[in-house]
């Protein structure tokens, strides 16, 4: 997906299948746990003739996405629907979970310690991947991760098995269809064997999580051969990450972004510049030293001015393409940094912060929207849109600092009248 598309989507909202010049594909367990279901599988009867009749009404798809008739057959015969899948949760913790929170079980002590081992383990692989796809090796490492940590939690379910039956269980539901056709297509084509399709029970593969059809667009070998093992080579999983961030947009020599100390009496006219114009306000790194003066930058200010004060770049926003959440992006973000040396947050977290429900922030989206400030999904999720949104609305009503922080000064004033 091009940035600036990437930005539009920016809201709390999942990155949807498309077939442009790029395909933003969901390929985060995280993401497709935010599917309900309105019970576990374990009601299904694992002989259910119901269930071979919905995967024989997939073969026309199948057969115009290129698959033969005999890998058809072979892949659904005798296949039952799994009935371990559980029912999926309608939270996710990267837009439930207070950042702070999120950020102290994502960028751990161990976590980093594991990052830096694997650092070190895979340099020269890494050193070579990043000069093939321009993304940095601690960019790469912090994704496998968040994705898998390291590679310790990959999944172990039949990927054919379980897409099907999610695709059987939710037939309103295109995505596991379409991903369970696109595993045939892996077959097919000879991609993987059948005994390398494992993963989460939500259908995300190997070390970088990519689902089936992540997998046949940005799957790519170490060696340059035809088989990328995401499941047992690591560099091929490196590789593959590198790969989906390159196609997705990532631009080399720029960082994600940074942590900025904001100087006093910071005029908050606009969350959005260049690096220059807010270095030429006074906005400095973390650590005194001077900003960039190249690319632009958005503002964020996850807990509002009186918290930690980032400047994103574009790739920032490329990191969303993998999950559309800024819990999970700046936690990444962040994790490679430490992962690369850096040192903790210099800003700190308000005490006592009042954080608001996920009722009240789509209360707040509603408030905007009445308001023709926000045209974003009403969903409790705040992104870049609602940020911009709430903003509009703090400058208007002349609350100060117009920070675009979601705070409950907000929601009263929004809803006062």
């Amino acid at each position: 997906m091009e940035v600036a598309e990437q930005k539009a989507k920016a809201d709390g909202r999942w990155p949807v299948m498309t077939q442009g010049k790029q395909l933003c594909v969901i390929i985060c367990v995280f993401a497709l746990l935010a599917f309900g279901f309105p019970g576990t599988l374990s009601a299904l009867d694992q002989s259910d003739s119901g269930f071979q009749a919905y995967l024989q009404s997939l073969w026309p798809r199948a057969e115009a996405a290129g698959v033969r008739r005999a890998t058809f057959e072979t892949a659904i015969t005798g296949l039952t629907p799994d009935p371990s899948a559980p029912a999926a949760s309608a939270k996710q913790p990267e837009f439930d979970k207070p950042l702070k929170a999120y950020l102290a079980e994502a960028v751990s002590t161990p976590r980093i310690l594991r990052g830096r081992a694997a650092l070190r383990r895979w340099s020269p692989e890494l050193s070579h991947i990043s000069q093939r796809f321009g993304v940095p090796p601690q960019i790469i490492v912090a994704a496998w991760g968040m994705e898998t940590d390291f590679g310790a939690a990959k999944g172990g379910k039949d990927i054919v098995r379980t897409l099907g039956t999610l695709a059987y269980q939710r037939q309103d539901r295109a995505l596991f269809g379409d991903e369970f056709i696109a595993a045939l297509v892996i077959l097919d084509k000879g991609l993987a064997p059948r005994e390398k399709l494992k993963g989460s029970w939500a259908g995300a593969m190997g070390d970088p999580q990519f689902i089936p059809s992540a997998y046949l667009k940005y799957a790519a070998s170490f060696d340059g051969s035809a088989f990328a093992d995401i499941w047992d080579k690591p560099q091929d999983s490196l590789a593959s990450i590198a790969n989906f961030l390159r196609q997705s947009g990532w631009r080399p020599n720029l960082p994600w972004g940074m942590e900025v100390v904001l100087p006093p009496g910071f005029d908050f006219a606009s969350l959005h510049r260049s690096f220059a114009a807010f270095k030429a306000q006074g906005v400095v790194n973390a650590d005194g030293s001077p900003l960039r003066a190249e690319g632009d930058a958005t503002l964020f200010l996850p807990s509002g001015a009186a918290g930690p004060a980032f400047l994103l770049s574009d790739n920032y926003w490329v990191l969303k393409a993998y999950n559309n959440s800024d819990s999970y992006a700046l936690s990444l973000s962040l994790l490679a940094d430490r992962i690369n040396g850096g040192g903790e947050l210099r800003g700190r977290w308000p005490a006592g912060e009042a954080f608001l429900s996920r009722a009240d922030k789509s209360l707040i989206q509603r408030e905007l929207q009445k308001r023709g400030l926000y045209s974003g999904a009403i969903d409790g999720r705040f992104g870049q849109a609602s940020r911009d949104a709430i903003h509009a609305f703090q400058i208007a009503a002349k609350i100060s600092p117009a920070d675009g922080y979601g705070s409950q000064e907000v929601l009263r004033r929004l809803t006062q009248n």
